[in-house]
């Protein structure tokens, strides 16, 4: 029996400690926490429009240790798309991001249409930058995904970041709206497709 597409399932990957779980709170919640708590594996539901009705975005943020790889590949076999995160401040936190895009490949098969983010966190601290942009960009067209610098600290390309991620989606037209406010390119999209809503 084939699984109900309500939800449509993002999986978030990358190292410890490089704002994992701070971009989907700063996204799903607003809010910033300056502590570091290491997570196992929580995920967080939004409301979002989905090929003209409403869906559910789930985002499962998993954990950056390599102690659970059984829970790694389920999010990889069940997750309809993929934000791999590095810290800007670590080039280790980088070239972690490796096995499991291999992994994505592995699970996944043909992975050009499957939405894939590149996310170079933590820009707010570019005086500890490791990592260059243009490495992030080579990185991601390299592994043909998108790429993005983010801060969640700051807020900083948060919710572009998801909205993104569901432009790369091919097979469905899903979108955010929150608060009713519409960015200029979702008007144009309105035009062109159906009427779409995130309550």
């Amino acid at each position: 029996m084939p699984e109900q597409s309500n939800d449509y399932r993002v999986a978030v990957f990358g190292a410890g400690g490089v704002g994992k779980s701070s971009l989907v709170l700063r996204f799903v919640k607003g809010t910033f926490r300056e502590s570091y708590i290491p997570t196992i594996e929580d995920t967080y539901r939004q409301v979002i429009s989905c090929d003209k009705s409403i869906c559910t975005l789930q985002i499962t943020d998993t954990t950056g240790s390599h102690q659970f790889p059984a829970m790694q590949r389920l999010s990889i076999s069940k997750g309809h798309a993929f934000i791999l995160v590095y810290s800007i401040t670590s080039r280790q936190s980088l070239e972690e991001l490796k096995p499991i895009y291999e992994q994505i490949c592995q699970i996944k098969g043909d992975i050009e249409s499957i939405p894939i983010m590149l996310v170079g966190n933590k820009n707010d601290e570019n005086q500890n930058r490791e990592v260059d942009s243009s490495e992030g960009e080579a990185m991601a067209k390299k592994w043909k995904c998108a790429f993005m610098e983010t801060s969640a600290k700051l807020n900083h390309n948060v919710k572009e970041l998801f909205q993104e991620l569901l432009n790369l989606e091919k097979r469905r037209t899903v979108s955010l709206q929150i608060d009713g406010k519409k960015s200029k390119q979702q008007k144009r999209k309105e035009k062109l497709k159906g009427k779409c809503v995130v309550m």
